[in-house]
């Protein structure tokens, strides 16, 4: 669509901007999977000229990667690196090593529901090879270091990368979707709060995720809209579904929204000191230098008993050990 021009680079993004700051927290809304195909695409670059999108999360070695690229460039489009490890690379300049290592990755992560949380140290070097093609692709692609990733089926969150210290630190990451009590079970949203704050350590992080969908009942979105008066709010979608491109291009967006501006850019301010640009390359070896992982196996009873061990500075305490019997 010649011509037209993203919110993000128009002369009202600063009306809109001085809007955003009538309020303490802040409404993203955020499309993944762009550059999958030209559709999705498309139906995102639509949301974003209406200004219902704030930002995109980028895919790589994918069919449509380098023209949405290319758009994003011209149009200073806010993007991030969506980390890719379960739908096939569908670029026909994707390297064969590259596709052989994603396919290994994706056979054990879809083998069980429980793989993502449990750490594959004969999968290690995969993690780190599919990671860094990645996270090169995305600077060739767009110019610039990734300040903001997240993963296809939140996938960046599974314990390999995490724990292989593999998203780059100090950068902004997807937390784990918000739950209230009783949307899941107890040991479920434990876990999930356990991760973010760890993440928290390393990484600059929303206050809250929500998906778009489902949109019943009404309470749910009256709930996040009213949340982002006061907190950080990531709100994931995929146009490419056709009731959430509806949503977003049919005007709704605006009416549950009310007064409350759609960011025209994912900005999560900087809250702690370990956040910091200049404390990076300081947090990173000293995370390093007092975490360790210890992985005993014991075949007979099928047992994996894995411990992460992360000692806080007053309490000396391990904070996580996770036995699963398999």
């Amino acid at each position: 669509m010649p011509g037209l021009t993203c919110p993000v680079t128009s002369p009202d993004a600063a009306t809109t901007r001085s809007q955003e700051a009538r309020h303490a927290g802040r409404l993203i809304v955020n499309a993944d999977d762009w550059g999958r195909d030209r559709e999705t695409t498309d139906r995102t670059r639509d949301c974003l000229v209406l200004g219902t999108v704030s930002s995109v999360s980028a895919m790589v070695f994918m069919e449509d990667s380098e023209r949405a690229a290319a758009m994003a460039r011209g149009r200073g489009i806010d993007a991030g690196l969506h980390l890719n490890f379960t739908a096939p690379f569908s670029s026909t300049d994707c390297p064969a090593q590259l596709a052989e290592y994603q396919r290994k990755l994706a056979a054990y992560l879809r083998r069980h529901p429980l793989a993502r949380v449990i750490f594959h140290p004969g999968l290690a070097a995969f993690f780190e090879y599919v990671v860094a093609a990645q996270l090169d692709e995305f600077r060739r692609l767009y110019g610039i270091e990734p300040e903001r990733l997240d993963g296809h089926h939140h996938m960046h969150l599974c314990v390999n990368v995490i724990l292989g210290g593999l998203l780059p630190p100090g950068t902004l990451v997807r937390r784990n979707f918000s739950f209230q009590r009783g949307e899941k079970n107890w040991a479920n949203r434990f876990y999930r709060k356990l991760q973010d704050r760890r993440l928290a350590r390393r990484h600059r992080l929303a206050d809250f995720l929500f998906s778009l969908a489902p949109f019943q009942p009404p309470e749910r979105l009256q709930r996040i809209f009213s949340l982002a008066r006061e907190f950080v709010v990531e709100v994931e979608t995929h146009p490419i579904n056709l009731e959430e491109y509806r949503f977003l291009t049919g005007g709704e967006v605006f009416r549950w929204a009310g007064d409350i501006p759609i960011a025209t850019r994912f900005a999560v301010p900087i809250r702690n000191p370990w956040q910091n640009e200049s404390s990076r390359q300081h947090q990173t070896s000293r995370l390093l230098a007092i975490e360790r992982i210890c992985f005993t196996c014991f075949p007979i009873h099928r047992v994996l008993h894995c411990c992460l061990w992360s000692r806080d500075d007053q309490r000396n305490q391990a904070h996580l050990c996770v036995c699963l019997h398999l």
